[in-house]
């Protein structure tokens, strides 16, 4: 199977479509269907970040999202234009909180853990405009070693 693309305009009511695309392709790739709901709302979680840390003063701003199966899995590139992503930011924001108190938590970061629990694997690459997040689900657990 070629590698399939989207582009879809940067606002959160156009993210249904790139999680039904992802399910056509995955159910092509005989994905259970548990991992076929974890991957949806991997990416759905990379749309959203996207949409809300791409750049939001133009209409003509879009996502570019790219599908690129292979014979151990599926990989799943979301790519904005905004401002770089700090990921170290994020995840510092997210720190797990020495007790178990919830009022500390503060907003933002929480989505990097999400997709990184849900998916084999997830990297975030700056980009010189934007941002690029990749994520990877294998076909086969035994193909992660």
């Amino acid at each position: 199977m070629n590698a399939i693309r989207l582009q879809i305009p940067a606002h959160a009511d156009y993210i249904d479509l790139v999680r039904i695309c992802l399910f056509g392709i995955a159910s092509k790739m005989s994905y259970a269907y548990e991992e076929m709901e974890d991957m949806k709302v991997a990416v759905s979680e990379a749309c959203n970040n996207a949409v809300i840390h791409g750049v939001q003063n133009s209409a003509q701003e879009v996502i570019d999202v790219s599908f690129e199966p292979t014979e151990t899995g599926l990989t799943i590139k979301v790519k904005n234009s905004g401002s770089a992503f700090p990921l170290s930011d994020a995840l510092d924001k997210a720190a797990p909180l020495p007790e178990a108190d919830v009022s500390g938590l503060r907003v933002g970061g929480l989505g990097i853990y999400l997709m990184q629990a849900l998916m084999d694997e997830v990297e975030v690459h700056p980009l010189e405009n934007g941002t690029e997040v990749v994520l990877t689900k294998y076909l086969d657990a035994a193909a992660e070693d």
